[in-house]
């Protein structure tokens, strides 16, 4: 496998070489002197080109970064695909295992590109590029709620769970368990990243889908959020629902005190019955109650 230094001195070798590769700028993780280093850390690299459509029209520039297992370019997955682009994704794992995300983006452009707060210039041939300041997580911590954010997420929480007793009690195994680990668990991770952004004054990134949630949790709240996965066995399910209902009711309780928000605990306690009603019906039940 490449070392940093490796890939790096590729990206810069060939950006170097060619003519249409005005400046280079690599975000992410990598560009984080603090960020941990792992064999899958990939590289987010950005180049500002003279013409994005000829790296897209002939690909074998490709090569020249090594050989491949897989690329996906997921603006061409749009459909019908967009007559103009105004900037065009490689995504790209090699045999080496080293992956590298490829953003092509018109040089002449330069002034909308969007700024990430973790960036390094690697490389300008024409002085483009504005100097960024010191990498920073600034982009990543969470934005505290809005109390009408706060009731949404409450509200779709509460809500939502509904739709998974009744898939439940149907026994839908994908209905089910689709609602119960995405929108039932995404405002779950919403409230545990507001309850994360108060314990660390907003200064902790809790990562993609929460992967950094071990780390900023406290204890038993982790040991609380991990009790939440459940297999396909819909006993196990229901119970699920009810440990995510516990740990969303007692960090959302936390984040209601703090921004003096009212928390909905009406319809948790109403809510909450009506799981544990719907779970106790029989199967051939004519009516819910």
């Amino acid at each position: 496998m490449r070392s940093e230094h490796e890939m790096l001195h590729t990206i810069l070798e060939f950006a170097q070489e060619n003519e249409r590769v005005r400046a280079v700028i690599m975000n992410g993780s990598r560009a984080n002197p603090h960020a941990p280093r792992d064999i899958f850390q990939d590289y987010d690299i950005v180049f500002l080109a003279s013409s994005v459509d000829s790296f897209v029209q002939d690909r074998r520039w490709i090569n020249s970064f090594g050989e491949l297992i897989i690329m996906q370019t997921p603006d061409e997955h749009m459909e019908p695909i967009p007559t103009y682009r105004d900037r065009f994704a490689f995504l790209m794992l090699f045999t080496d295992g080293n992956r590298i995300d490829l953003t092509l983006y018109p040089a002449d452009n330069i002034a909308n590109l969007e700024r990430d707060s973790l960036s390094v210039l690697l490389l300008d041939k024409d002085g483009l590029v504005e100097p960024f300041p010191p990498p920073s997580l600034q982009d990543y911590i969470t934005v505290p709620p809005t109390a009408q954010t706060f009731a949404n997420s409450c509200n779709e929480f509460w809500w939502v769970s509904t739709y998974v007793a009744k898939g439940l009690w149907r026994r839908e195994l994908p209905y089910a368990k689709f609602m119960l680990d995405r929108p039932v668990r995404d405002m779950l991770h919403l409230m545990l990243e507001w309850h994360i952004g108060i314990r660390t004054d907003s200064a902790a990134d809790p990562g993609k889908q929460g992967k950094y949630f071990e780390q900023h949790l406290e204890p038993e709240h982790w040991t609380a959020y991990v009790q939440t996965f459940a297999d396909a066995d819909y006993e196990h399910m229901w119970q699920t629902l009810f440990r995510m209902g516990d740990l969303f009711r007692e960090v959302a309780l936390e984040v209601a005190n703090h921004y003096s928000y009212e928390y909905p605990a009406q319809d948790d306690q109403r809510v909450t019955y009506y799981l544990h009603h719907v779970q106790a019906l029989p199967a051939d039940t004519k009516d819910i109650f």
